[in-house]
């Protein structure tokens, strides 16, 4: 469901705020040179987006500690303040947009506000279901399906253990949450324009509530 809303939100907010991606934010260094050699609109959003980014992951990392040395569960509640600014964003999208302008302060905002809601993904993934695949950036998922698929087809020992193939089936279902999650953004912007948001908005409040009562992490062993 993550690597869904990855693949919807980025899409989504590329369809809608003049080529920005909310989730893979280095993509912007892409459309950034795109927008400067063709004299579209939306530089400056796209420039902003990786400190916004980097800001909000620090934020939720230091979030997350304070949580984590309060013996609170830290997953749950960075999940909700994404659902929170998705829900920010979303109202955003179809009060102020559509965007002719990528650079307009109502699209700006609106851009922001969505890449801050995706870093909280990233940084909660990143640091605490750490031994998932990244759900918004499949570069590096897609070339270790191409290796262990190669590795399975050919009866390499790489892939002779239930815990590499298990790990091989995970990359797939990631992989395809992403592309549906893409897909499905593509055609539900076509019918609804930036109203599409309100379905990340849904997943991501569902995948809150399924982690909502996630147990305290376990107090740390001081050494004797």
């Amino acid at each position: 469901m993550l690597s869904f809303n990855g693949g919807f939100v980025d899409t989504a907010g590329f369809l809608g705020l003049q080529g920005l991606f909310t989730a893979h934010v280095t993509g912007n260094f892409v459309t950034l040179g795109a927008s400067l050699v063709l004299g579209t609109g939306g530089a400056l959003t796209k420039l902003l987006a990786l400190p916004v980014f980097i800001i909000t992951v620090a934020l939720a990392r230091l979030a997350g500690n304070q949580l984590t040395d309060r013996g609170k569960a830290a997953l749950p509640k960075l999940l909700f303040a994404k659902v929170i600014l998705l829900f920010l964003f979303f109202l955003l999208a179809v009060t102020l947009g559509p965007f002719a302008h990528g650079d307009a302060p109502g699209a700006m905002l609106t851009g922001l506000v969505g890449v801050s809601a995706m870093a909280i993904q990233n940084a909660a993934q990143r640091v605490h279901l750490g031994t998932e695949p990244p759900s918004t950036l499949m570069t590096g998922t897609t070339t270790q399906i191409a290796i262990d698929g190669m590795d399975l087809l050919t009866g390499r020992q790489t892939m002779a253990t239930e815990k590499a193939r298990a790990r091989f089936r995970l990359l797939l279902r990631t992989l395809a949450g992403f592309a549906i999650g893409s897909l499905t953004a593509a055609g539900a912007y076509h019918l609804a324009g930036l109203w599409c948001l309100l379905i990340a908005v849904l997943v991501a409040l569902y995948v809150a509530l399924i982690r909502a009562n996630d147990p305290p992490p376990a107090p740390e062993t001081k050494p004797a």
